[in-house]
């Protein structure tokens, strides 16, 4: 389970959080979502520990999540994809994915293939050298590596085509029912990550005013009147 209790956090006299809660069972996906400014990616940065609570708890498991040490976190079993691609231009998508899973069992690289297996076919390709689409799939390939109970998610979709975006939410699908992994995703594709996950989460000047299920959100006629 992870929860996240009454969290206050922001930037100096920035409050960018204020009093968010939140309790997910293992396994679920959520998405996340606001306008610019709204708090999600310091919700995330605050999951796992890269920026500090002011108040409030993150339990992952029952147990708090440390403030600041994001490498214990991860080997914990949640892993962070931020904006953007991820990677390491200059090594090849699978010396990527190795380097990765260093701490953890490397053999893992089999199962990354089958979930993407377009970089099975460009495992001897230089990342940089991959498309928009390509380098995303690497780079949440790279944190499969680490083989994580929770996957958090910051605009994965951001710079891709529709039909790209397609396919992310299909292999996103995969990766929670094959390996159990719970996904939380922030996005501004509202409709796209609302096929995706079960639950919903609106944030507006870093308060939650809406929390959840994700059929409940899509059915409403003033969707955006939400945001």
């Amino acid at each position: 389970m992870l929860e996240i209790e009454n969290v206050t956090a922001g930037y100096g006299t920035l409050t960018a959080l204020q009093d968010v809660s939140l309790h997910l069972a293992s396994g679920a996906r959520i998405g996340i979502f606001g306008h610019n400014g709204a708090g999600k990616t310091t919700l995330l940065s605050v999951i796992v520990g890269l920026v500090a609570r002011r108040a409030g708890h993150v339990r992952f498991d029952g147990v708090e999540i440390a403030q600041g040490r994001v490498p214990e976190t991860v080997r914990r079993g949640i892993a962070f994809v931020p904006q953007g691609h991820n990677v390491f231009p200059n090594l090849s998508v699978e010396r990527n994915l190795h380097v990765a899973g260093l701490l953890f069992d490397r053999g893992f690289v089999k199962e990354v293939f089958k979930v993407f297996p377009v970089l099975d076919e460009r495992r001897s390709q230089r990342a940089g050298s991959l498309s928009g689409g390509e380098q995303q799939m690497l780079a949440l390939g790279m944190a499969l590596m680490t083989q994580p109970k929770w996957l958090l998610l910051d605009e994965p979709s951001t710079g891709l085509a529709p039909v790209i975006v397609r396919n992310l939410v299909a292999q996103l699908h995969q990766v929670n029912q094959a390996f159990g992994t719970g996904l939380v995703v922030v996005e501004q594709n509202v409709p796209a990550t609302l096929k995706l996950v079960e639950h919903a989460l609106i944030l507006k000047s870093g308060r939650s005013v809406f929390q959840g299920e994700a059929r409940e959100l899509a059915a409403k006629p003033d969707l955006w009147e939400w945001f």
